[in-house]
């Protein structure tokens, strides 16, 4: 494993959108008192010694511990609410969290601090697949291979547990006694700036207003880096800011985000194209369905294929000068390119 990367007290952590949107800020002293957030530490440490594929399994031990840790228990009241929560957050790639610990991995970070980012980030991403599907979003009836929450449960539901997990992401970052008051503060502008309209949501917000319509090349650049980019590229800087990283660090993680990030929607525009609903776990074809610009509707297949291959290698590239044993960066992005789901 790498070292830790020392902090310079001159270098801040900057935030891909807008450094200056977010500023440390003191904390309530309430918030000393909230209680660690360690939730898989001693439980499911860590192997130093082998390759990073080996290390996943402990390290998504891990996310399942601190998932479970957080998440209000299904007989707590209103119990159908908190039965539909658990629901939601069943299953998945785990990629987003999975990129937290990888990042941080890279930058010497311990892994009880990565723990509460990697958890904030994926209840975020499974509230926005929670919102996405609802009959008035992209309407879909099936997720992770089974019934999406609205149809399991119904709308309101749906809706609500969308908002119990988009807060609970917020919450956990604010009680993390594994990091400082400062971090706490940046994680928290940072996965806001990310989920928010000048990232995730700003994204879905374009991506639903160009149904029946053909967008430019650039255009639909710009959806995906917002819509899918913006959470990837947060996972990055989430580490950096565990990791107290000096910023040439911060914009080589960064230009990884974003070459993964783009890389990995135009795969899932391939995918919806080539792959069928079971392999899929969600309803493969909706793209062509819904008459939506795609990078293969645009350039054809194989040069979509393509221009994912050359965003991959970029990000080879961008891990490569993160550091000189950036093997968990690497790993991962050939685990993203060879996926069929």
């Amino acid at each position: 494993m790498s070292a830790r990367v020392p902090r310079d007290p001159d270098d801040g952590v900057v935030l891909a959108a807008d450094p200056a949107a977010f500023t440390a800020a003191r904390i309530p002293s309430r918030a000393a008192n909230y209680p660690a957030f360690h939730p898989g530490y001693t439980m499911y440490p860590i192997p130093e010694t082998a390759p990073f594929g080996a290390r996943v399994p402990a390290y998504l031990q891990r996310l399942e511990h601190a998932l479970n840790t957080c998440l209000p228990s299904a007989a707590t009241d209103p119990k159908r609410l908190h039965e539909a929560v658990r629901y939601a957050c069943t299953g998945g790639k785990r990629l987003r969290g999975l990129l937290v610990y990888a990042a941080g991995e890279t930058l010497g970070v311990a892994p009880e601090l990565l723990d509460p980012p990697a958890c904030a980030i994926e209840l975020i991403h499974a509230y926005s697949l929670v919102h996405d599907d609802l009959p008035g979003m992209d309407n879909d009836d099936f997720r992770r291979g089974r019934p999406t929450v609205h149809k399991a449960y119904d709308e309101a539901i749906a809706i609500l547990v969308g908002d119990v997990l988009q807060t609970l992401a917020f919450g956990v970052l604010a009680k993390a006694g594994v990091l400082d008051a400062e971090q706490r503060v940046l994680m928290i502008g940072c996965l806001s700036l990310a989920s928010g309209s000048l990232g995730m949501a700003g994204g879905q917000a374009v991506d639903m207003d160009s149904e029946d319509r053909t967008l430019s090349l650039e255009r639909l650049e710009w959806l995906h880096r917002h819509k899918t980019g913006a959470l990837i590229c947060a996972a990055c800087q989430l580490a950096c800011i565990a990791a107290h990283a000096p910023y040439p660090v911060q914009q080589a993680l960064d230009s990884y985000g974003k070459s993964v990030g783009l890389a990995f929607q135009i795969q899932d525009d391939v995918l919806d194209l080539t792959a069928d609903t079971v392999t899929l776990g969600k309803t493969s074809g909706k793209d062509q369905v819904q008459h939506k610009s795609t990078f293969p509707s645009l350039l054809g297949l194989e040069q979509a294929r393509h221009r994912a291959a050359v965003l991959f290698d970029e990000a080879r590239a961008a891990a490569d000068s993160v550091s000189s044993d950036a093997e968990p960066l690497l790993w991962l992005v050939d685990l993203i390119q060879r996926r069929d789901h």
